[in-house]
């Protein structure tokens, strides 16, 4: 069911994503941040031109902020981090890609992440801005963005006191991932404030929307995985690290996404 609203975001979208043409991994990185940011502004404008209740309001502005700030780390991250430059990660998004794939992700990426603000959107086309699962959806997605944020901020401090040792310090004392669950959390907010909102169709789309974001956190868990594997697989501090400490999800004992040698 594509709205009037979708539209818009829709064509913000691919304003706030046109930054990937220069590098392509900032499809899927920058212009995410700035998309959700955009998303997150628009809905609130739409939100307060229709009367929506103070809950809804908030979680716009959280699902804002969250862009905002992750845009504004990953791209003080590119500009300045020579650590992060030099990473294996850092070099692949910098490969050359063939214009019509860059077009293709142009175009994909803002439907993606429209699909995973469909519950709000949904909700402000329904006229729905009650219920209690709109205030536990909007306080799962502000611990996410605390977790996030701390995480990536005591990960950013590690590595500038030793950029050669992986981070075991903070959050990164329960989970080996702290970040990417804090992602996760935003999403599960979203998704579970349109709890009593939504119908139809409606329930597909948002459903399609959250399956993907995690399962892209879970894909960049594996990725991350392999490249500590590479770099401190001989370290037995890390062995003793990674085998102890769950690498997504804290206090659930899964500590590998990749098969062992």
């Amino acid at each position: 069911m594509f709205t009037k609203s979708m539209l818009v975001l829709l064509i913000a979208g691919l304003i706030l994503t046109v930054i990937g043409f220069k590098q392509f991994v900032w499809f899927m990185s920058i212009g995410y941040g700035l998309a959700v940011m955009g998303y997150g502004l628009i809905l609130l404008f739409m939100g307060l031109k229709a009367g929506a209740s103070l809950a809804y309001l908030l979680l716009c502005v959280v699902l804002a902020i969250y862009g905002c700030r992750l845009g504004l780390f990953l791209l003080v991250r590119e500009m300045k981090d020579k650590n992060f430059k030099n990473t294996e990660a850092a070099k692949s998004g910098a490969k050359a890609v063939p214009i019509f794939v860059k077009v293709s992700m142009w175009i994909m990426c803002p439907i993606l992440y429209i699909l995973q603000a469909s519950p709000l959107i949904y909700r402000l086309e329904n006229g729905v801005f009650d219920g209690a699962s709109l205030l536990i959806g909007l306080a799962i997605s502000i611990i996410g963005v605390l977790m996030e944020t701390v995480s990536d901020a005591q990960k950013s401090a590690a590595k500038k006191a030793n950029p050669r040792r992986f981070c075991d310090t903070g959050l990164f004392k329960i989970c080996r991932c702290p970040n990417y669950f804090g992602e996760i959390l935003v999403w599960t907010g979203v998704f579970v404030s349109s709890f009593g909102a939504l119908s139809g169709l409606q329930w597909l789309l948002a459903i399609i929307g959250y399956v993907a974001i995690v399962y892209i956190m879970v894909e960049g868990a594996i990725r991350l995985e392999k490249r500590h594997n590479k770099n401190y697989g001989n370290d037995p501090e890390y062995v003793k690290y990674s085998n102890t400490t769950p690498i997504l999800v804290p206090f659930v004992p899964l500590y590998h996404l990749v098969k062992e040698k």
